[in-house]
Parts: structure tokens; C-alpha cells; sequence
């Protein structure tokens, strides 16, 4: 069972990290579907169809901060994640810029 609470209380956290509002654009139910199918292809052998489902699922904010600091926006976008929190949570400039 996930717990709830735990998931908001990190939020809550990563949101006065970074002096952001957390978005969100898909619920914690869609989410946790996707990567439960996602394990269900990965048993079954199916890595590469595994790994294309989960990037339907938004990348984290946070982490898309990171990759863009880090290694650049080009390499970010490269990625193929789902972009809808972070467009949501910093902008669509920020990832063109």
C-alpha cells in the first residue's frame, strides 16, 4: 500500500528545498500504475518497452534541475521523459533556455 502521507511530507520538503510549489500533473495512482506495468514488461523480459513507459510518467522537477545544471538542457530534453511538471513548475522557456 503506498502511503500518502509519507509521499506529501516529501513534497512538502523538496518544495522549501527549492522555494518551489510543487505541481503536479499526473496522480500518484497513474503514476504508481505506470511503474507497476513497467516492472510487469521488465519480468517479462521487455527492458526497452519497460523504459519507454516510465518516461510517460512526468520526470520530477527537482531532478530535471539537476540534469539541466549538470550536464546541460540538451542532454535533459534527450532524455524522451514526460517534461509536464517541469513546463508546469518552471516554464516552457526554461526548457528552451
Amino acid at each position: 500500500m503506498l502511503n500518502y502521507d509519507i509521499l506529501n511530507s516529501m513534497r512538502e520538503i523538496d518544495s522549501k528545498e527549492t522555494g518551489m510549489p510543487y505541481v503536479e500533473t499526473m496522480t500518484l495512482d497513474e503514476k504508481l500504475a505506470i511503474g507497476l506495468k513497467a516492472a510487469e514488461l521488465r519480468r517479462a523480459g521487455d527492458k526497452e518497452g519497460a523504459t519507454r513507459l516510465m518516461k510517460t510518467a512526468p520526470l520530477p522537477p527537482y531532478l530535471a534541475k539537476v540534469i539541466k545544471d549538470k550536464v546541460g538542457l540538451d542532454v535533459l530534453l534527450s532524455t524522451g521523459w514526460n517534461m509536464s511538471e517541469v513546463e508546469a513548475e518552471f516554464g516552457k522557456e526554461w526548457l528552451r533556455n
